[in-house]
Formats: C-alpha cells, sequence, structure tokens
C-alpha cells in the first residue's frame, strides 16, 4: 500500500492526537450534519464513535479516494450496510486493544455486582433497609467465556486471581493456549450445563446473531449468571425474558436488543436482571488508547506499509 496524499477524516481535532504523520490534511468529523470537506478527497476514514450505523456510513458513497476505513470499536457489524459503497481494495480496520481493558473490566464488574448482589442493595441503600444475608462469591464458581480473542483473554486475566474453581473458554474453533484448551463453539451443549457463569464477548456475525436462544439458555444450569458485553442480537431477548422471569436464570447485560432499551421494556424490571447502557469501552481508557491506534495506522499509512487489523478488503 503506497500512501496518497489527501485527506484524513478525524472524530478528534487533530492538534490533541500528538505524533500524527504531517503528510494529510486533516478533517475533523463526529458525525455532524456538515460535512468538514468535500468526502471525496479523503483518502483515511475514522469513523466517528459511538453513532449510529447511518451516520457512520453517510460519507462513504461520496468517498471514491478511501483506501482505509478504521472504526473505533472492536465490532464492525455497524459499518457494514456500507460497503458496497465503496470501490475494490478499501481495508476496513477495527480497533483491537482500544476497548480490551475497558471491556474486561465491565464484564468482571457485572459479574461481581450480579452475583453479591449489589443492585438490590442499591436500591436497599435508597429506602434505608439493611439488606443482610448470604450471598453468591465468585470463588468457586465454573465459568464459560464465549468468544476468546483479545478481550475474552483479558476477561480470563482478571478472572484468575478470584479463585475460580474452573474457567473454560469457546471461540468459533478449537485451539490450544498456554492457558489450556479453546473449545469450538460446537462444544457449547456439553460445556454449558456446567458453568455458573457464561460471559459473551463475542463478535456479531451471522454465526453468532441469536446464538443465545431458548435451547441455549435451557442447557444453563439453574440460578446461572449470563453477562454480555459482546452484542445484543447475539441473545435472543424473548428467550432471556422468559428464562430470568421464571426465576431461572440471571443476567447481567452491557448491551440489549433492541438498543437503547426502550421506556417500558419488559427486561428494565425483569427479577435477577441488571443492565448497564452499553459502557464496556466508553471509560477513561478509550480516548488515549484510541489516539495512539491512529497515529500508528496513520503512520504506518504514510509509509507506504500495510495498516494493523484489517478484518476485509472490498471486492
Amino acid at each position: 500500500m503506497t500512501a496518497t496524499p489527501g485527506d484524513v477524516w478525524l472524530p478528534f481535532p487533530a492538534e490533541e492526537v500528538a505524533g500524527l504523520p504531517d503528510s494529510f490534511r486533516y478533517r475533523q468529523w463526529d458525525g455532524e450534519d456538515a460535512f468538514p470537506a468535500d468526502p471525496a478527497d479523503c483518502v483515511f476514514y475514522v469513523a466517528p464513535y459511538m453513532k449510529s450505523a447511518e451516520v457512520t456510513v453517510r460519507p462513504l458513497a461520496a468517498m471514491p479516494a478511501v483506501r482505509v476505513v478504521q472504526t473505533l470499536t472492536a465490532g464492525i457489524d455497524h459499518m457494514l450496510g456500507g460497503l458496497a459503497d465503496l470501490r475494490p481494495g478499501v481495508r476496513l480496520c477495527n480497533a483491537v486493544g482500544v476497548h480490551t481493558a475497558s471491556t474486561a473490566e465491565l464484564a468482571l464488574a457485572l459479574t461481581l455486582a450480579s452475583l453479591r448482589g449489589i443492585p438490590g442493595m442499591v436500591r436497599g441503600q435508597d429506602r434505608e433497609e439493611w439488606r443482610s444475608g448470604f450471598y453468591d462469591a465468585l470463588a468457586d464458581k465454573s465459568v464459560l467465556i464465549i468468544g476468546y480473542g483479545s478481550i475474552g483473554s483479558a476477561v480470563e486475566d482478571r478472572l484468575v486471581p478470584f479463585e475460580c474453581e474452573r474457567i473454560e473458554r469457546v471461540a468459533r474453533s478449537a485451539r490450544t493456549t498456554e492457558r489450556g484448551p479453546v473449545h469450538a463453539i460446537a462444544e457449547l451443549p456439553r460445556l454449558l450445563p456446567q458453568a455458573d457463569v457464561v460471559i459473551l464477548v463475542t463478535p456479531l456475525t451471522e454465526a453468532t446473531r441469536g446464538l443465545v436462544g431458548a435451547g441455549f439458555l435451557a442447557r444453563m444450569k439453574d440460578g446461572a449468571l449470563l453477562v454480555n458485553v459482546s452484542r445484543g442480537p447475539v441473545v435472543d431477548t424473548k428467550s432471556l425474558l422468559a428464562e430470568v422471569e421464571s426465576g431461572r436464570l440471571r443476567a447481567a447485560l452491557d448491551v440489549t436488543d433492541p438498543e437503547p432499551l426502550p421506556a417500558g421494556h419488559p427486561l428494565w424490571h425483569a427479577p435477577n436482571v441488571l443492565i448497564t447502557p452499553h459502557v464496556g469501552g466508553s471509560s477513561s481508557a478509550f480516548e488515549p488508547r484510541a489516539k495512539r491506534l491512529l497515529v500508528r495506522q496513520l503512520t504506518r499509512f504514510a509509509a507506504g506499509e500495510p495498516v494493523e487489523h484489517t478484518v476485509l478488503i472490498t471486492e
């Protein structure tokens, strides 16, 4: 890949990103109605963060010169609808590493809060109620991580000090790691009944959409906790509601389907459900890590070197 002089669209002011190469004209665009310049001059497009798919793909049809589309998310499902507008050979890159620590932290926080009954205690504090009693610990529990990439591995890093009885790993295909085997997704029927906690960190693909449906949930043991920090449509909401409303399962969800979860939706008040508003990557760790990623990518692009974290190349 040879660098082409032109515009780079960033969601941050360029002067706030130390180390950017001076080979390009930098334009700031964070999803506003008006474009900062002619999209036809853009060669490297960094999609705005935490904006709708409709917003992030809007400039693509007017970007005939673009060569790299860079997301600031680990998932790229929100960009797929705009790829047909791009010429062949455009690289779509994701933000591997930017959200790893933050999302893994939240997965652990949701797990601990749910097991130890923190939501009920907060409600008790609001009512000046002393809700003592015995609550589940993470210690001695069996945990199943579904989606063992960089974030799944980071989740395990944070689980290890908590003295879990067993940690099992699942990915699209089987492999071996230093910590032990990663099982293929086809082994879920065998693994699910053994898990006290199931943590979802899988990307949203056609294979994982609706993965956690009625059959999956039925195989989970009574009282088990489902933690979702991946994407809402990985879980079939209707099937999950049936299980939590019956009291058989618990859930801690950073993502939902639909999302944002509308007022009046039964998930809001379902028993033993903890909901956070898709904040896995939205922490103080995001911006500095995102900026370092962009400097690395644009430095490589300016030097004519292959950019990293290419998820797909348009055809």
